[in-house]
């Protein structure tokens, strides 16, 4: 871990440099590879560890602690938070772009359009014409995005997802439905990001029939009794997205907010550091997360504010009615609610 945390630090001061240093004048073609190498390692290893809580944390706390010296160095520089890994290569290239020491022979390289991108020439990534496939990327993102309806969850989900309502329409047994998505969790394997956007793409697809309202209803059914699934919802989806199906189905609005529940009743105070952890293996969300996950929530069903602080509440008073931080979940939760 020290060695990635290393990496890590050395690929931020490398954003930095690119961004906001001069050094970049003596730049060459080897040089700008190697750059990309490791922001492309980066990449990895936010696809590697965005699921796991505790090693997040270091990494977030590794990342906080080189963005303050290079505030020092740099008073321009803007701090790369722990999800800015995941568009790693797009900061450096846009860090590069904006820095006016950037030599005109890396801008060629940048923009070359003789020869495709080829990344197995060396040990190192071949650049030329990384700009131009971005572009070309884009343009053809421009051209299919309506047909896409500007998915939240991305075009591939969004594709997938409507096959999967198909699917559960054309089953005629519960039964025989429910293996259908029972066989689609275990094809996910380790992709339990993607599958839960399949499910949410499912899930806001527009009901045009009766069948389409009785298969939404059954997957919400069979979420509820899959609370692992709704657990790594919470954790893998945007906020705004699980809002989005809270809002328009009363089944999962209800099955999320006993999950937030469980979530918190499954944190034990860490004194190390100072706040809520879960507890052994189940590590999914962070304190600071399941609060704004509940917040989020209160805003979009204000209704629903006043039952579940009452609910916690008594279990706040059941742990003691402490007003001491560390002492009860509950009214640490409530506390962070108020401010």
């Amino acid at each position: 871990m020290e060695a990635v945390l290393k990496n890590l630090a050395s690929t931020v001061e490398l954003l930095a440099v690119a961004a906001h240093s001069s050094v970049v004048e003596q730049w060459d073609k080897q040089t700008l590879s190697r750059a990309f190498h490791w922001t492309q390692y980066c990449e990895h290893l936010f696809t590697r560890f965005h699921n796991n809580p505790s090693i997040r944390r270091i990494m977030e706390k590794q990342l906080q602690v080189s963005s303050e010296s290079l505030r020092a160095a740099f008073p321009g520089y803007t701090q790369v938070s722990f999800s800015d890994l995941s568009r790693c290569q797009h900061l450096l290239l846009v860090g590069l772009l904006k820095n006016p020491e950037l030599p005109i022979s890396i801008m060629k390289q940048l923009f070359d359009t003789t020869s495709p991108v080829n990344n197995q020439q060396s040990e190192y990534q071949d650049v030329t014409g990384h700009c131009s496939h971005i572009i070309q990327c884009k343009s053809a993102c421009k051209v299919l995005s309506p047909l896409t309806d500007l998915s939240a969850v991305g075009a591939d989900a969004e594709v997938q997802g409507a096959m999967l309502m198909e699917r559960l329409g054309a089953g005629s047994e519960a039964c025989w439905t429910e293996h259908i998505l029972d066989s689609v969790l275990q094809g996910c394997g380790g992709a339990t990001q993607h599958f839960c956007q399949v499910i949410a793409a499912a899930l806001l697809t527009r009901k045009n029939s009766t069948a389409q309202t009785a298969s939404q209803d059954f997957l919400l059914d069979w979420l509820q009794k899959e609370h692992s699934v709704l657990q790594h919802m919470c954790s893998a989806l945007p906020t705004t997205l699980i809002i989005d199906l809270a809002t328009q189905h009363l089944k999962f609005r209800d099955a999320y907010c006993d999950v937030l529940k469980k979530l918190a009743s499954d944190m034990e105070y860490s004194i190390s550091e100072g706040e809520w952890v879960q507890s052994g293996t189940k590590q999914t969300v962070s304190f600071q997360r399941l609060t704004e996950h509940f917040l989020a929530l209160f805003e979009a069903c204000p209704s629903l504010r006043e039952d579940v602080e009452k609910e916690l509440n008594a279990l706040k008073i059941s742990d003691g009615d402490f007003d001491v931080r560390g002492l009860s979940v509950w009214g640490d939760l409530l506390s962070a609610f108020n401010k």
